[in-house]
């Protein structure tokens, strides 16, 4: 295969990967979502977790996304610093989404700052969105998509804080943020944290929390109690399914830090609704790929 074949097959497999995004959710979130139904014990509760199943049928065997609004995509790449076409990814991805947002189809949401004019292709001012981390030693790519609806997205926001204010404040701010936009997000939520010592590093971080397995655990033990004890105290407030009320918020809160200045320490928070569309892809150097979120899927 030469590299114009390289190119075009990896475009062909993120194009139809991307489009995949919007209609089927990952495994983990599938699972969690049939745990929490089980959980419930009010026939309306139990209702609209049904109405999900019954979403996630619908958009299976029409082939349409799960839910109109399909978000800015961003990709996060874990790009192998020997990857064959590492110089082409950007433009592959851009292309990707061009040809995705007509096959799909998706939503159109880019919308041009300051100029208040939709594209019409998903693409746009540094859009698709692609954070990169480069892997030594490695000739593969591992591909993170997620699609940031405007629901879930209302609830971002980040703070930092004085230094007195502790994690007692970064609990504080998670709950004043929760009370105050989570059912915006069409709960249950998965709650992404990052704390770090400057604003934009905990907002990247608290991104990367959404694409962790759901359940998984922060590395420091401390860090992982935290997230268990925010993930029952968020549950306790009772938001339930689509804000309805019931026994839970949230399908889990993920942790994700980094070192901080002694003077500052600042946090921040992603949200992914109910409808959680992100996707882990594998390629290699010869293009052959494995998708991480979906077992068993071939595009």
């Amino acid at each position: 295969m030469n590299k114009e074949q390289m190119i075009q097959s990896m475009t062909a497999t993120m194009t139809k990967f991307t489009g995949y995004m919007g209609k089927r959710l990952p495994d983990d979130v599938t699972a969690k979502l049939r745990e929490l139904r089980e959980q419930e014990d009010t026939y309306l509760a139990k209702v609209v977790y049904d109405s999900m199943f019954e979403n996630q049928a619908l958009a299976d065997q029409l082939d349409r996304p799960c839910c109109q609004d399909t978000g800015v995509i961003q990709y996060f790449v874990k790009a192998g610093a020997e990857f064959p076409l590492l110089s082409e990814v950007q433009g592959i991805l851009r292309t990707a989404v061009l040809e995705a947002t007509k096959i799909a189809p998706l939503r159109h949401n880019a919308v041009e700052i300051f100029k208040e004019k939709n594209t019409g292709t998903n693409t746009g001012e540094r859009v698709p969105i692609i954070n990169w981390e480069i892997v030594p030693n490695s000739k593969s790519i591992e591909i993170e998509v997620y699609m940031a609806g405007g629901g879930c997205s209302l609830p971002g926001q980040g703070k930092t804080l004085m230094p007195g204010e502790g994690y007692e404040g970064v609990v504080k701010y998670v709950f004043d943020v929760m009370t105050s936009y989570g059912v915006n997000a069409c709960p249950p939520i998965l709650v992404g944290i990052g704390i770090a010592g400057s604003i934009e590093v905990a907002a990247i971080l608290s991104k990367k929390a959404l694409f962790r397995p759901i359940g998984s655990r922060h590395h420091d033990p401390q860090g992982a109690q935290m997230e268990l004890l925010l993930e029952k105290g968020l549950n306790d407030i009772g938001l339930g399914p689509q804000g309805l009320s019931g026994k839970n918020s949230v399908t889990g809160v993920h942790i994700e830090s980094a070192a901080r200045h002694p003077s500052t320490i600042s946090v921040a928070i992603s949200t992914g609704c109910w409808a959680h569309r992100r996707g882990t892809i594998r390629i290699d150097e010869d293009m052959s790929y494995e998708i991480l979120s979906h077992k068993g899927v071939s595009l």
